[in-house]
């Protein structure tokens, strides 16, 4: 078990979802970064898919109650009695140790995972917690002060006493994910089905910078430039969407749906972030400048390969750490 010492709001638990309910009208949640949420796991032994701590206000204070192995990816920076750790970095820690995680520069949000995964009763198929919804997660709600979690069992296989990590993705598959000169964000995307209808402004769309707005959570990111307007006027029904979609709303600032995105809406849609871009784009903190670039089908799956190859390389080499340490304590 772990104990929240101490923690900022709007922490909750998140695994990777709860996908096949959005027609009764259940959003999937999960993750903002999945990415991260896998290495994670993966570090400490877990599957991919077990549930974890996803942190985005700091600082955020946990006591251990039993010895535990635990991997903080993502942003944020963690100490463990004192000791600052490497990023995306496993380690293992004993009864009564505190671990500490603060806020990094560069990125949004850091995720926890505990040797055999938060333990809660699944709500459709997930731990994942939906706050709009007060379900799912620890009691439907964020994270607070005094609450005690709860872990599985651990999987088969010792980890090191002095700890190991990767490379993290950015840097690992860094010719993939550029940054633009001037420090923009590039976010890849496809053009959508309503967006010849928004004439000149749609090619504005993707040749001016966006700013992420205050107005964002992990329901949408509001994006504050200049207002897009149709060409005319245009009546739609309200129709399925889901996480990556952007929306445009009747005042002209877009609205990049995220994890808790909605499940119908009726606003017409510009452009659809690929799935490769959509985790680095919740992992940008408020204020964040980015640019859309339009990317095609083929850079999109490209994208994927790449991703689940370097999840299939951390995933070799946690299992075979883990199992030559288990050989030796045999010998």
């Amino acid at each position: 078990m772990i104990e929240i010492v101490d923690t900022g709001p709007l922490n909750t638990i998140q695994d990777l979802g709860r996908p096949g309910y959005r027609d009764i009208g259940v959003t999937v949640s999960g993750a903002m970064d999945p990415l991260a949420l896998r290495i994670a796991n993966l570090l400490v032994g877990n599957d991919a898919a077990a549930a974890g701590v996803e942190l985005q206000t700091f600082p955020v204070r946990i006591r251990f109650q039993e010895k535990t192995a635990f991997a903080v990816t993502g942003g944020g920076t963690a100490t463990l009695d004192g000791e600052t750790l490497p990023p995306w970095w496993m380690q293992t820690a004993d009864a009564g140790q505190i671990l500490d995680i603060g806020p990094s520069k560069a990125s949004a949000r850091a995720y926890l995972a505990l040797g055999g995964g938060v333990d809660i009763v699944p709500v459709m198929g997930s731990r994942s917690t939906s706050l709009r919804g007060a379900f799912g997660g620890h009691e439907g709600r964020a994270l607070r002060k005094g609450d005690v979690l709860r872990l599985g069992s651990a999987a088969a296989g010792l980890r090191p006493a002095g700890g190991f990590g990767v490379v993290p993705p950015l840097r690992e598959l860094a010719p993939l994910f550029p940054v633009a000169d001037d420090g923009a964000l590039l976010i890849r995307a496809l053009p959508a089905g309503e967006h010849d209808l928004f004439g000149p402004d749609a090619e504005r769309f993707w040749s001016e910078d966006w700013k992420i707005s205050p107005q964002s959570d992990r329901t949408g990111y509001r994006l504050s430039g200049q207002a897009l307007r149709l060409t005319e006027p245009v009546e739609m029904r309200s129709h399925g969407i889901v996480a990556g979609v952007v929306q445009v709303p009747p005042g002209g600032e877009p609205i990049v749906q995220m994890s808790d995105a909605n499940t119908a809406g009726g606003y017409p849609k510009i452009a659809g972030i690929i799935e490769a871009d959509l985790w680095r784009l919740g992992q940008a903190r408020i204020g964040s400048r980015l640019r859309f670039v339009r990317a095609t089908y083929a850079q999109a799956r490209m994208l994927d390969q790449a991703i689940a190859a370097y999840i299939g390389d951390v995933e070799t080499t946690a299992g075979q750490v883990g199992r030559a340490l288990t050989a030796m304590a045999g010998r």
